[in-house]
């Protein structure tokens, strides 16, 4: 898919309308106020949740940390994070992460085919504040450690096998990973202001306990060409795995990641971007930057987490911000998609549709209460296009 670059005053190779206003090719533009309607329309009044959503969507919560999730015997955990759903049968489990330390782990809960949940089970403990993570195509979820020399994870949804450290994909400040069954590959962000980006290629695709740690080498700009180099040691100690190798490019706090179609886009918290690999001529550019928005105000600030939908459309959650999820479309359209009103001292995490792209589950991970223990699990429910 391909998704050009916003500049100040200009976008180049589009003729989209984005924020109620057009965007013309090498010309300047007018970008309304911060919730202009997106492809969704415009937000409406607030729920009985505190969330804004577009006309013909609804939202509910499915689990609150430190109480029991309703029908289940589980308790939730504290500060809910990345997650991802996996389908189970007709029905379909949504994975969590905790990002608490010490204890982190995930956890998960299960639907039938009508949305009922019908269970809720840990799939890791005794881990350090992981943050985000990624999906498997053989369906395990991948939980990473968002601290020095942290660790990969390899988890089991279901929660019937011990969960694997994956110490073979390195041990830094890691936040997501994105699996690319075609390169047989994952892409994992870091965490850290001077931070890399990172592929690991398992010696055999299914298989994470060997293979090659890959560090992104590129120059300075936001655009251009990148070349993969190994990483010599993986461990990371004494030296860290970003300062191993000449020439790898710095990315201002990686967040999370998402790959589809040939294209790996990833957040950088640091500087406020959307990046976007072009993975069939190895070239990287800007997908949204909000510094480069002109005038203002951008309609997104502190990204975090992604996603995307079957449409194409990326779904890019806030770190504080205004507590939006915002839409950005392959034409360009960047607009909010929700807000949680009432919530500003904590941030919108782990957003992932359900199988079947008619449901969207995230968190808020402190909740109203500004605290670990306060966090929300949500699901909306609505005409997501397809």
């Amino acid at each position: 898919m391909e998704r050009r670059t916003f500049l100040r005053g200009a976008v180049i190779g589009s003729s989209a309308a984005a924020f109620g206003g057009t965007l013309m090719h090498g010309a300047a533009y007018a970008a309304p106020a911060q919730n202009g309607p997106g492809p969704y329309g415009a937000l409406g009044a607030a729920d009985a949740n505190g969330i804004r959503l577009p006309s013909g969507f609804t939202s509910r919560v499915i689990a609150r940390s430190t109480q029991v999730v309703p029908g289940t015997s589980y308790t939730w955990h504290n500060a809910p994070d990345g997650g991802a759903c996996f389908a189970d049968g007709t029905g379909w489990i949504y994975v969590s992460n905790s990002e608490i330390n010490p204890g982190g782990g995930a956890g998960a809960v299960k639907f039938n085919s009508s949305g009922t949940v019908t269970g809720a089970h840990r799939v890791l403990s005794g881990t350090r504040q992981n943050c985000a993570g990624g999906a498997t195509p053989w369906n395990t979820w991948l939980s990473c450690e968002e601290v020095s020399l942290g660790y990969v994870y390899e988890t089991d949804p279901w929660g019937v096998n011990a969960a694997t450290r994956r110490d073979a994909m390195g041990r830094f400040k890691h936040e997501a990973a994105a699996a690319d069954p075609g390169r047989q590959a994952v892409y994992l962000t870091e965490d850290e202001g001077d931070g890399c980006f990172y592929r690991f290629r398992p010696t055999t695709w299914g298989n994470l306990s060997a293979g090659t740690l890959q560090v992104l080498v590129a120059g300075s700009g936001t655009s251009g060409s990148f070349t993969w180099a190994n990483v010599p040691d993986p461990d990371g100690s004494p030296t860290a795995t970003r300062n191993q190798v000449s020439g790898a490019k710095r990315f201002n706090g990686g967040e999370g990641c998402h790959y589809a179609g040939d294209t790996v886009w990833f957040t950088t918290k640091g500087d406020n971007r959307v990046w976007q690999l072009n993975l069939t001529n190895s070239t990287y550019e800007l997908a949204y930057d909000d510094n480069l928005v002109n005038p203002g105000p951008a309609p997104l600030t502190g990204v975090d987490n992604v996603t995307g939908s079957s449409s194409g459309d990326l779904f890019v959650a806030e770190d504080g911000g205004t507590m939006e999820i915002c839409i950005i479309t392959p034409d360009d359209i960047v607009a909010p998609f929700l807000r949680i009103n009432g919530q500003s001292g904590s941030e919108i995490t782990g957003p992932a549709f359900s199988p079947n792209g008619s449901r969207l589950y995230f968190s808020s991970q402190r909740g109203t209460s500004g605290s670990s223990s306060g966090g929300i699990t949500y699901e909306v429910t609505g005409p997501f296009r397809t």
